[in-house]
């Protein structure tokens, strides 16, 4: 069922994007693929190829994930002192594997914030480009 009201749920679209489900029904997949958007939602019909994520994703993932490995890393020399091979044993494959177990939650929620503020054609009222938007 679609969401037809003027007014969208900007806490409910982060969530829904988050879990990688369509911000308007919260049944249909986004992604086809690892990060691949569908081109539409396979439950509502909601066009999701409007959706300029670019390099937002990444970049908020990162900045997530050095947080806690630099907070981590700090903690674990000023505690242990261990030797710096440790280190890249303990923080390399983390800080992988949780960008890329993080990177497809990231884009989600960004796809639900572009529906939930009507970003990059999500708002069906509007036709086209004006001046304003094209300066």
């Amino acid at each position: 069922m679609s969401n037809t009201s003027s007014e969208r749920s900007l806490a409910a679209s982060l969530r829904k994007g988050f879990m990688r489900r369509c911000p308007d029904c919260g049944k249909g997949r986004i992604f086809k693929g690892y990060i691949k958007v569908n081109h539409t939602c396979d439950h509502c019909g909601l066009e999701l190829f409007h959706q300029r994520a670019d390099d937002a994703p990444p970049y908020f993932t990162m900045m997530i994930v050095l947080h806690f490995i630099v907070s981590g890393l700090l903690f674990v020399e000023k505690t242990y002192s261990p030797e710096t091979w440790v280190h890249m044993v303990i923080w390399f494959p983390v800080a992988i594997l949780s960008s890329l177990v993080l990177l497809p939650h990231i884009k989600g929620a960004l796809i639900g914030l572009q529906w939930a503020r009507k970003m990059h054609g999500f708002d069906e009222e509007a036709t086209g480009y004006s001046a304003q938007q094209i300066d």
